[in-house]
């Protein structure tokens, strides 16, 4: 992404010349690597999602919803620019600094208030309307790629690098967190655009770090909120999108209530006597106790809670030991836990600890257990929001276009903004016409394709929403 030599007065600095270049249709032949799975949202979301009852109905449209999309139609290319630009060079969490210096940068000469290093990379903007008074209005997009290697045959593909946890990766926005920035820009030079016709206020809320940090360091969304982005002036509301493969390009999803389940991961440090292995009665061996922790532990959700309340309790590493013929002194797991209610949640932590301990002591050995401190809770849809704001949604990409969804066992830190104020996130579908959204590579895939036709409905939402909310153009 490149400057324009001079900023001119609600005018982009960024520019869109990768917007030339068309994406070509095919992918590598490279195997699919494992990738990380925090936001992944399963395949059968399109099967299960269905038209939006009461809420497909679309709103009233007055003129200011008309310049607002005649608007979005005409910064659609730019948009897709810079959707590009920042595809080609994916940032991991809390290292968006192009990224964000490049929102900033546009931010300011669209005459917004701008607040930069916001839990170390983030952007916080406020657009002052002058219409009159009205509501505050948070808009939030996340910033960060994933460490992927990308397996998509495109002219901008990421061939990026960067060191995670002590070790270099491939970079790739295989998320679609690149979708979100650029949308959001573009919705921000739209707004500022229409500044002299809208109430109350815009706060742009561009988030790094929601896949999450490694060794447990807290960050994005709850870091963001603990340094102030929410504090003068305080949203009234937060709204939210996400790209996502599962879903046809053109639609938009919602679902009133939980949405997105909470994410937390464990890890359970086993310890026992070392020993020969010909010779396990002279030592406490710390794998057999681990193996029945893991089988103890699924016994919570088979037996101990509710079936018709989901929740999901995974053990994902198990190691130890360094030579077949000696029982090692300890064995460490690390797991995830997904659910949809607080209660269930405080339950599952606390059993996991009460099993595996009591399983290990059972068996001669000790068993720890630590939860990490930067887990995400249920991302919750303020239902009263959902329905006050459907038609809007409805109006922005027409009603046989918008859908309820089913929750999805993906996690998703927006989670912590719509504690902090009633929320509403909302999918928007980018698997293009004529392929199947239930076989499209999902989020997370280093196969991950983008049909950059789904970012308009994005933006267009957002700018109603924006319009609606603050009761602007009425």
């Amino acid at each position: 992404m490149r400057f324009n030599g001079s900023v001119q007065p609600r005018r982009s600095v960024l520019r869109a010349e990768a917007v030339a270049q068309p994406p070509a249709a095919g992918l590598s032949r490279r195997g699919l690597l494992a990738a990380c799975a925090c936001c992944v949202a399963g395949t059968m979301f399109s099967a299960r999602a269905r038209s939006a009852p009461g809420g497909g109905s679309p709103a009233p449209a007055n003129a200011l919803h008309d310049r607002l999309d005649a608007a979005a139609r005409g910064i659609e290319a730019r948009m897709i620019g810079w959707r590009r630009d920042i595809h080609q060079h994916p940032e991991l969490g809390n290292q968006e600094e192009r990224t964000s210096g490049l929102v900033a940068q546009h931010l300011r000469a669209l005459g917004y208030e701008v607040r930069e290093g916001v839990a170390v990379t983030g952007v916080v903007a406020v657009l002052r309307g002058g219409a009159g008074p009205g509501p505050v209005v948070a808009l939030r997009a996340d910033m960060d790629g994933l460490p992927v290697a990308e397996q998509v045959d495109l002219p901008f593909a990421s061939r990026a690098r960067a060191v995670w946890d002590g070790a270099e990766v491939p970079v790739m926005h295989a998320c679609g967190h690149d979708c979100h920035t650029a949308i959001l820009i573009a919705a921000a030079e739209v707004l500022a655009a229409h500044r002299d016709a809208l109430r109350g206020t815009v706060k742009l809320i561009f988030q790094p770090a929601e896949e999450n940090l490694p060794r447990g360091e807290v960050g994005g969304a709850k870091r963001m909120l603990a340094e102030g982005a929410f504090a003068d002036p305080k949203p009234d509301v937060v709204f939210g999108l996400h790209v996502i493969s599962s879903l046809p390009t053109g639609t938009i999803a919602y679902r009133p209530g939980p949405a997105h389940a909470s994410s937390d991961t464990f890890r359970i440090t086993v310890r026992g006597r070392q020993a020969h292995g010909a010779m396990p009665w002279e030592g406490v061996d710390p794998v057999v106790i681990g193996a029945q922790i893991v089988s103890a532990l699924q016994t919570i959700q088979s037996r101990q809670v509710d079936v018709n309340e989901p929740s999901v309790l995974t053990v994902g590493t198990f190691n130890g030991g360094a030579r077949a013929n000696i029982i090692p002194d300890r064995v460490d797991m690390t797991g995830t836990l997904r659910t949809y209610g607080d209660e269930r949640r405080r339950y599952m932590m606390g059993r996991v600890g009460e099993l595996a301990e009591s399983v290990a002591r059972g068996m001669n050995g000790v068993a720890e257990v630590e939860w990490e401190s930067n887990g995400y809770p249920t991302t919750v849809n303020d239902p009263g929001l959902a329905e006050r704001m459907a038609p809007s949604l409805a109006r922005a990409v027409g009603p046989e276009a918008l859908r309820t969804g089913p929750r999805i066992m993906a996690s998703e830190d927006f989670s912590y903004f719509a504690q902090a104020a009633p929320g509403l996130f909302f999918w928007v579908g980018i698997t293009p016409p004529g392929e199947d959204p239930a076989r499209a590579a999902p989020n997370h895939s280093p196969r991950f394709r983008v049909d950059e036709a789904g970012l308009l409905p994005g933006l267009r939402s957002m700018l109603h929403l924006v319009a609606d909310y603050t009761g602007s153009g009425a």
